[in-house]
């Protein structure tokens, strides 16, 4: 198994830098470039989802990230903020449902990061913060052996 987290700000010039952090960090398990591609949406949306909906844009939130891997080319990303919360988790991922129309938002973020990913799963409550669970299954081979 091989780890990492990042910590950052809030701040939307923060996005492109996390997701080629967590995009380098994986090419040890050599993806082909339709699951990078994927891999890039999926962090994407979810950070994206954090700083637009759940700090309502602030610039001063914390957004962590942490990444895993293991031999078998298993991913597990985790995206956490500590931001408003989603109140109603089933609602907000029905296709096209957004809380920010005003914004030109598309309401596809979940419905795009349930599509790529193996596994997706929020936890989330109104004031409360939230956590997106994404697990996907590389078909590349790991370059080293983990334990």
């Amino acid at each position: 198994m091989n780890e990492m987290k990042l910590s950052f700000l809030s701040k939307a010039e923060n996005e492109p830098f996390a997701r080629t952090a967590l995009i380098a960090f994986l090419m040890p398990l050599n993806p082909n470039v339709e699951e990078i591609m994927e891999l890039k949406t999926m962090i994407a949306e979810a950070l994206t989802n954090a700083m637009i909906h759940g700090y309502e844009g602030r610039e001063d939130g914390i957004v962590e990230v942490s990444v895993r891997y293991d031999a078998q080319a298993m991913v597990e990303i985790i995206v956490k903020d500590c931001g408003c919360g989603i109140a109603d988790v089933a609602l907000a991922m029905q296709p096209l449902y957004t809380s920010k129309a005003y914004l030109e938002r598309s309401g596809m973020g979940m419905t795009i990061m349930s599509t790529f990913a193996d596994e997706f799963h929020v936890e989330s409550s109104a004031g409360n913060g939230c956590v997106v669970h994404l697990r996907k299954q590389l078909h590349g081979q790991c370059e080293h052996a983990l334990q």
